[in-house]
């Protein structure tokens, strides 16, 4: 698993992995974007060759995971579940009905 921030990748089997007919579309940057982040808007993005789809990404090459506040993250090649989690808030955690 590999985490940044509010984001886990989750790699997967190959066998297991969607059908993906149509990736996201790029951001003006040419990066797949992940997720934007909560307060800044910095993204959460792969910069290099890869495939976006219903929350699940393919790396044919391997990539980075890059963020502004962040470390990058090399990935090696292979296809990855990936998971929003909100960070830690101090205090009370309140149940939210869903």
């Amino acid at each position: 698993m590999y985490r940044q921030g509010d984001i886990l990748l989750m790699p997967i089997p190959e066998e297991t992995a969607p059908v993906v007919s149509l990736s996201q579309p790029r951001d003006a940057r040419g990066r797949l974007v992940l997720s934007y982040g909560e307060g800044t808007g910095h993204a959460h993005a792969i910069p290099g060759p890869g495939t976006l789809s219903r929350g699940f990404l393919h790396l044919p090459v391997g990539g980075r995971l890059v963020h502004e506040e962040h470390a990058a993250i090399s990935l090696p090649k292979g296809w990855y579940r990936v998971i929003r989690q909100p960070k830690d808030v101090p205090g009370p955690h309140r149940v939210m009905a869903g």
